[in-house]
């Protein structure tokens, strides 16, 4: 069941994903009660060990009861801990690979570099794992259809979100990403049944964000994101949403890792609807590079 779905506590069925396991708990664990998030932290921060431990033991480890061990697994989409377990080892015995290390105030910056870098391409290769690719085919499709977009996001996702929206343009879609809040709210209420509002944000709980996808939706537009978390105010306003995977490490402000992620994602978007409408993206982006040739030297 991909994690952009709507996962319910009811047991689903086994899986067997090769790198997705991990990534997929992070996306859900800031959703999770709080009993159930001790034990998808204890997944995440010794995932290797639980192979070996029966499910009195993990539950132990957990500081909580066998029912809620059993409950967050179906939580997370799986059966029961057996599941968990067997979805664990697919994806670490065969790969051998560490969780990278944290940043630590002793480290020097040679070795801030590497774990940075490794955190950022960590995120990207993780979110290949949980993209809901049906989602991703549905929101080009919605984009290529649309009469205008409108992206909406504040903080560190708005850069992401004036990007997107510039390249877009480039292509010849009608896009555009306001910069303040009040205009994008405004801008979202006044949309049509023609229009998408694309929502970034990285954990769906931003206020102003949430509230300009609201009225999008409210006003019949069809309203998509691209967000950090399977669970939040935003996806529940959304009709369709992906979820990247990030793997932050201390000392960094804020989503940096998510950002990169956030960032590939509206990258493909950008491509996949270019070549959705081919011919017409061609002649945009030609006379794109001619009116930027004349800034150049």
């Amino acid at each position: 069941m991909p994690i952009n779905g709507r996962l319910t506590a009811s047991p689903g069925p086994a899986i067997a994903l090769s790198g997705g396991t991990l990534p997929r708990i992070r996306a859900l664990e800031p959703s999770l009660r709080p009993a159930d998030k001790k034990f998808a932290r204890l997944v995440l921060s010794d995932p290797a060990s639980l192979i070996h431990v029966t499910v009195s033991e993990a539950a132990a480890l957990a500081g909580t009861g066998t029912a809620t061990v059993v409950r967050c697994c179906q939580e997370l989409g799986f059966r029961g801990f057996h599941d968990l377990k067997l979805a664990l080892a697919t994806e670490l015995v065969p790969t051998g690979q560490a969780v990278p290390d944290d940043i630590g105030p002793a480290d020097s910056p040679s070795e801030i570099v590497r774990k940075v870098l490794t955190a950022d391409a960590d995120a990207v290769r993780d979110t290949l794992w949980i993209l809901d690719t049906a989602a991703f085919e549905r929101i080009v499709a919605a984009l290529h259809g649309a009469r205008r977009i409108l992206f909406v996001a504040v903080g560190s996702s708005a850069p992401l979100a004036q990007d997107a929206a510039y390249r877009m343009v480039t292509i010849g879609a009608g896009a555009e990403a306001p910069a303040d809040a009040h205009v994008q709210h405004v801008a979202a209420s006044l949309l049509t049944p023609a229009d998408v509002c694309f929502a970034v944000s990285h954990t769906g709980s931003t206020r102003e964000t949430v509230a300009a996808a609201t009225a999008a939706r409210d006003a019949g537009a069809r309203v998509v994101a691209v967000t950090s978390f399977a669970r939040s105010p935003l996806t529940e306003v959304t009709h369709e949403h992906l979820v990247v995977a990030s793997r932050e490490t201390r000392f960094r402000i804020e989503a940096m890792a998510s950002r990169i992620a956030h960032l590939s994602v509206l990258d493909a978007l950008v491509v996949s609807l270019a070549l959705s409408g081919r011919a017409a993206a061609e002649a945009s982006l030609e006379r794109s590079g001619r009116a930027l040739s004349e800034h150049r030297f």
